[in-house]
């Protein structure tokens, strides 16, 4: 999220997630052998991974399916089952099952790995879809990584998801080095601003789309007159005491809407009169819900346009909202285009497969081969670290505090970037 990255859109017990690496298996023929004769799992020993089903081919989305955050999971879930349902007749054709498996991983890096854990042991799961938060992508992805899974991303901004260079890692958002560089760009010659507050959730998404603002906006000659990291949910007294002191022009939020709700509730309640600023970890009608008339007139930047600002966005809601009932909320359309770009990688793998099913190395291999591909979001094509050569940034304005209205939030500006230089 992404970033939000909002990876747009992150928990704040992202912060304790942990990493436990596979258990290497032990080389001890005498082990292996007691292993094999009793039947028992010894620890550090080698198991043998069941094979897949033949002819089935599995796609996973990972996102909150429970929780305050579960109205974008969700959406990356129907996002890719519609996907799947209209595009997976060729692979049918070919004589292969798709079935879509969805995990909950609650915005939680502890759930996200030990559901990493049950995809990499089914072998028949060839393309994860998600995350929605960076900092359970991260670490679960290093789990998909050790077996090769091809990972879409529809939602991660933060630049460590595509930096780390992992073959099978990709994205088709933005990233939120790039989105913080357009939300200071933005306050400066837009907003006109001389100050600013920077606040963050202190998650690894929160604070990088935040210190990236940040950066920009000195090179630009806004003063940053505070910059604060807190997991404060409910009273934000004392922050909001040192943002009256400093009486700054602009208040930026790195982080996610539910927290950034009730700060910008309390802020605008306490008389703070600068203009309200965030990234896409803003961007849900649950901000509106929240906050109420406070957040009118919040600019948010977001790698995940509107509805409207999608080449195919008028079929695409009416069809979402056939099959589902409800308005697409944001990153609906960038997991559909993630599950298109697996689902034409998959068709690839098999051809290139000689009709047989491909293993996990040769659908990755396929999504950065496979070519651009026109998508709801406009064209996709992957670079060498899985980043979207080219990618949209939008700055939107809050007009309503109905959460009906939220699909009404004005288009301010779009901005079409690549990733950053690599270094």
């Amino acid at each position: 999220m992404n970033n939000v990255h909002m990876d747009a859109f992150t928990h704040r017990l992202e912060r304790r997630g942990r990493v436990n690496r596979r258990w290497k298996a032990v080389r001890g023929g005498t082990l292996a052998l007691l292993g094999v004769i009793t039947g028992v799992a010894l620890t550090g020993c080698a198991t043998v991974e069941p094979l897949p089903k033949a002819n089935v081919i599995t796609i996973a989305t990972q996102s909150p399916l429970s929780g305050v955050q579960a109205i974008l999971g969700e959406a990356i879930k129907l996002g890719a089952q519609l996907a799947i349902e209209n595009l997976k007749g060729p692979i049918e054709a070919a004589g292969f099952t798709v079935n879509l498996v969805p995990f909950d991983d609650q915005a939680r890096p502890d759930v996200g790995v030990a559901n990493a854990r049950k995809i990499v042991a089914n072998p028949n799961i060839l393309l994860l879809i998600g995350h929605l938060n960076s900092g359970v992508a991260l670490p679960a992805s290093e789990l998909y990584r050790e077996v090769d899974l091809a990972m879409i991303s529809p939602a991660n901004t933060n630049p460590l998801v595509s930096d780390r260079g992992y073959p099978n890692v990709n994205r088709v958002i933005g990233r939120d080095d790039v989105q913080g560089t357009v939300a200071a760009d933005f306050a400066r010659n837009d907003l006109q601003a001389g100050s600013a507050y920077v606040i963050h959730d202190r998650t690894r998404y929160g604070q990088g789309v935040a210190e990236s603002f940040r950066t920009r906006a000195e090179r630009l000659g806004i003063r940053v007159v505070g910059f604060e990291g807190t997991e404060e949910t409910r009273d934000f007294t004392s922050i909001i005491r040192d943002i009256q002191a400093r009486n700054p022009d602009v208040v930026y939020f790195g982080g996610i809407y539910d927290q950034a709700g009730v700060f910008f509730k309390q802020a605008r309640g306490a008389g703070v009169r600068g203009a309200f600023l965030g990234p896409d970890g803003m961007d849900s009608s649950d901000l509106a819900r929240i906050a109420g008339q406070s957040v009118v007139g919040l600019h948010y930047t977001t790698p995940v346009g509107p509805p409207a600002s999608h080449p195919e966005a008028k079929q695409f809601i009416a069809d979402y909202k056939k099959r589902f009932g409800k308005h697409p909320e944001p990153f609906a359309a960038e997991a559909y285009d993630a599950t298109v770009a697996g689902l034409k990688a998959l068709e690839a793998a098999i051809q290139q497969a000689g009709g047989r099913q491909p293993t996990r190395q040769e659908v990755s291999a396929a999504i950065r081969s496979v070519g651009r591909i026109q998508g709801l979001t406009g064209p996709i094509d992957f670079d060498e670290k899985g980043d979207r050569k080219t990618a949209r940034y939008f700055v939107i304005q809050v007009v309503s505090p109905n959460p009906a209205l939220w699909g009404q939030n004005r288009l301010v500006k779009t901005i079409a970037a690549p990733p950053p230089l690599r270094q």
